[in-house]
């Protein structure tokens, strides 16, 4: 590829000030060579993060792992972090880094247009701007799903999502109905048996438990974390912890792997062990392999469901009626509290945003069928964007604060080829995002996400539309940008616009 020894000073905008967002923003400022604007839709920052705050909210990654390479933490307050604590993580690292200075808050981005060789960006109050790089770090799981439930608006209760709590609610002392048992599900089923009168767990499906242990750290440990930072990085980069990532993706890359195998015995043995009441326990055992859906993590979920005042309701819902739940089987469960943890829209990524690339290209209609982007960052036909933990990138188990940062590297590697090259701009080549897609969707299909369940990792054609190889190929691949992947975009001189564009 051709370079040139001048360099240009671009300007790069960032959608998002999530955990993403951040790190793009201040990888960018340690850098010092390019003028850098973030866009966020909130009033604050933090992404998931600052929209989640339901009760028992926990990352079940560890603290020390979910930390950003260059920001160690020393004062988590137990191995597994809340999420009000994550919050805060965030917060003192936009502080320490002095980014709110390049952040525009409350400006949601509508519209993206490629033209005259620039990205032209819109907001929904109007405010426009230019960029010759944008970086969309909106997240994955930040467009809430509320079930299509007949009767839903019948209820005379309080009703909520989990992403969008109300803490003016009073719960103590109340009936209340938890609908959906993803991770989400069972830590409010944790976080609220003992203040509630009665907790009912409303599933369609049980959940495979992985048990864990979670640990406090004592003011001591913290202080030794805090006087010998590399004591964190012994939890981060522990061989237990690397090994952990390892096996799980050689499980679920695999559906006949040993390290599937270890899985599937762990979490059955948790039921076995754990669930003493045999009627419960067979309620509470899926009809479907360990790691098909993503796997619960919980050191006290199989507790919290035997308790007298937690009540788990497995079956499909008939409708919602005025005083609660009824199930399939004509069963009222009566309730003054809803909640849905049903999740997310997570096919949504930047959309609703409106996104045209070069000759027209429209986001909307390249991915009309399923979502997908080259190793989750780029994709043909949008020169000069690029997103981090964007459609087929790892989901999974393990710290998206690493996957961010191994893509971040590789988005580097393309904005110095974009500072020094001869033209203006990269786009995927679309033979590149065809070779992928190919291989991908015939991987996908030996996925344990395959394997007979229905889940958010599946596409609209029934394909998990994760990574489907190992986290090992994933850091491999992201390394560095092959020579062969992108196309240079030859910078044009048009005279009516008395420019080079």
């Amino acid at each position: 590829m051709n370079t040139s020894n001048t360099s240009k000073k671009l300007r790069i905008a960032v959608i998002g000030a999530g955990m993403a967002g951040i790190l793009a923003a201040i990888r960018l400022q340690q850098a010092g060579k390019h003028e850098v604007v973030v866009y966020e839709k909130a009033d604050r920052i933090g992404g998931t993060w600052r929209e989640n705050t339901y009760p028992g909210l926990t990352c079940d990654v560890p603290a020390h792992a979910y930390t950003y390479s260059f920001a160690p933490n020393p004062e988590w307050s137990s191995f597994f972090a809340s999420g009000a604590e994550i919050q805060r993580y965030f917060e003192d690292v936009v502080q320490r880094h002095n980014l709110n200075a390049l952040i525009r808050f409350n400006q949601e981005i509508a519209e993206c247009v490629w033209r005259a060789q620039r990205w032209h960006l819109e907001t929904t109050s109007g405010l426009r701007d230019e960029a010759d790089v944008v970086v969309a770090a909106t997240g994955v799981l930040h467009h809430f799903s509320l079930p299509k439930i007949a009767g839903l608006e019948s209820f005379v209760g309080t009703k909520m999502h989990s992403a969008s709590w109300n803490h003016s609610v009073p719960l103590e002392g109340k009936r209340i109905g938890v609908i959906g048992n993803g991770s989400t599900g069972v830590q409010i089923v944790c976080g609220l048996a003992g203040r509630a009168s009665q907790v009912v767990h409303v599933q369609r499906t049980p959940q495979w438990v992985m048990p864990v242990l979670d640990v406090p750290y004592s003011e001591e440990q913290r202080a030794a974390f805090r006087k010998n930072p590399g004591l964190m990085d012994a939890i981060r980069y522990s061989a237990e912890y690397t090994d952990l990532v390892s096996r799980f993706t050689e499980a679920i890359t695999d559906q006949n792997s040993p390290e599937i195998q270890e899985i599937e015995a762990l979490v059955r043995d948790n039921l076995e062990q754990s669930v003493k009441d045999p009627v419960l326990r067979e309620k509470l055992r899926p009809n479907y392999r360990a790691a098909c859906k993503r796997l619960i993590y919980s050191e006290n979920y199989y507790a919290t469901v035997q308790r007298p005042d937690v009540q788990v309701a497995v079956g499909a819902i008939q409708c919602i009626e005025p005083a609660g739940v009824r199930m399939q089987d004509n069963t009222l469960l009566e309730v003054d509290v809803l909640v849905f943890a049903t999740g997310f829209h997570a096919d949504r990524f930047m959309r609703p945003m409106r996104i045209t690339g070069r000759n027209g290209a429209s986001l909307d209609r390249f991915w009309a069928r399923n979502p997908s982007a080259y190793l989750g960052i780029a994709m043909p036909g949008f020169p000069n964007f690029f997103l981090l933990n964007g459609p087929t990138g790892p989901v999974g188990n393990f710290s998206l604060i690493d996957i961010a940062e191994r893509q971040w590297g590789y988005i580097e590697a393309l904005l110095q080829r974009i500072e020094f090259g001869s033209g203006c701009a990269l786009d995927l080549k679309p033979e590149v995002m065809r070779a992928y897609d190919e291989r991908r969707i015939h991987a996908a299909k030996n996925t344990i996400f395959a394997s007979g369940c229905s889940s958010w990792y599946l596409d609209a054609d029934g394909v998990p539309a994760s990574w489907p190889w190992s986290y090992q190929a994933f850091a491999q691949q992201t390394a560095a940008p092959q020579p062969d992947e992108y196309e240079q975009i030859a910078a044009v001189h048009h005279p009516e616009f008395g420019e080079t564009v």
